[in-house]
This record gives C-alpha cells, structure tokens and sequence, in this order.
C-alpha cells in the first residue's frame, strides 16, 4: 500500500470526530492527497448499518449480531473506498476503525478477543492503520458531553465505559509504535498540535 492510513480511537465524547476533522484539513492545506472517513459509515451500505446499530430503540440486538454488524460495515468500507485508496497514494484519515470493536465489543461486552481479530483480518483484508491516535478522557467527563439524544452504545453504563477505556489502554500497552495515547486537553488546538506533531514524525 503506497497511502499512510491514521484512525483515531477514543471513548464517548472525547472529541475524536473534531480532532480528527482538524487533522484532515490540516493535512489538505498542506497539498496532501487526503480523504476523510468515518466508521461505521462512509458508504450507503455502511450508513444504512450505522443507523441500524445506533438506533436507540434496537436494545435486542445481541451482542454478537452487534459485532458482527460493526465489521459487516467495515468490510464494506475496506472494499470500496480504503482499500482503493491506499493503493493510489491517497492518505486516508478514519475516525475508528478496528480498534473500536476490540474495545466496545471485546473489552467491553466480554467477547472473545482472539475471534474478533480473526474476523478482523478478514474484514479488513489485512489492512492496519500506519498510526492510530487514541484520545484519552476521563469516562464520566466524556459522558458529560452527550448528555441529550444519546445513541444505543452512549446508553450503557458507566462501568461498560470504563472497561472500554481500559481496553484501548491495554491495546496501547501492546502495540505502543502504533497507538499513540493522546492526553484529552481543554484547548483543542493544543490537543491537535500534540497529534500533528506525532504525524509529522511517523507519517510525513
């Protein structure tokens, strides 16, 4: 693959979407041949999942449907649009990606761990991320933040957030070339410099 690829993980309302929008348009003024995505979504198929898994009212959904669905997602956005990418020297920018059912759905909901990496590889068709930022926030600040219309996953308790944080953690811990654990500051723009220059040093 000729294109870097960088996601961006974190826990409920830890600005992940905002930062990882910064980095984008940081990346394009700088004449980088880059595109922006999000997950789950990106394409039709993919959003017409996301709303599926979000739906507040879809509280039946099993856990392993739900993992399943988060990587039938996925796969879809690895085929037409990452995959494709990458191969022309397009940097892509992805706000989650596998990482996010290691935790949510791993860490979190107990699944097993070795599985979900094997369905991973084959969903993502082996693709990992150059770089992954995880944006490290307090649960119960973050929380704070999606106070109104939350989604079906922000429903949960704050004990199934606090074992999503402590999986990213541990993912952190066992593969610290690749996630880069970035401390959540006030200012976002000194959030964003810490990430640029991590970009700027692995990626550029």
């Amino acid at each position: 693959m000729k294109g870097k690829f960088i996601t961006f993980e974190g826990s409920e309302g830890c600005g992940k979407s905002t930062q990882s929008a910064m980095l984008y348009e940081y990346l394009k003024a700088k004449g980088k041949r880059v595109i922006y995505l999000r997950e789950p979504g990106a394409t039709k198929i993919s959003e017409k999942i996301r709303d599926i898994l979000l739906d507040a009212k879809n509280q039946a959904i099993a856990a392993q449907c739900e993992m399943l669905l988060y990587m039938a997602s996925r796969a879809q956005i690895v085929a037409e649009v990452i995959e494709p990418a990458l191969k022309k020297g397009v940097m892509v920018i992805c706000d989650r990606f596998l990482d996010s059912t290691l935790a949510y759905q791993g860490y979190g909901l107990g699944m097993n761990i070795g599985l979900i990496r094997k369905v991973g590889a084959f969903t993502t068709r082996g693709i990992t991320p150059d770089l992954t930022f995880f944006l490290d926030l307090a649960v119960k600040h973050g929380l704070r933040h999606r106070q109104a219309n939350l989604d079906r996953i922000e429903m949960r308790s704050v004990n199934y957030h606090l074992r999503v944080r402590r999986g990213y953690l541990k993912l952190a811990q066992q593969e610290p070339k690749r996630i880069k654990v970035v401390k959540v500051e006030k200012d976002k723009y000194k959030t964003q410099g810490a990430i640029r220059k991590l970009v700027e040093k692995y990626v550029l």
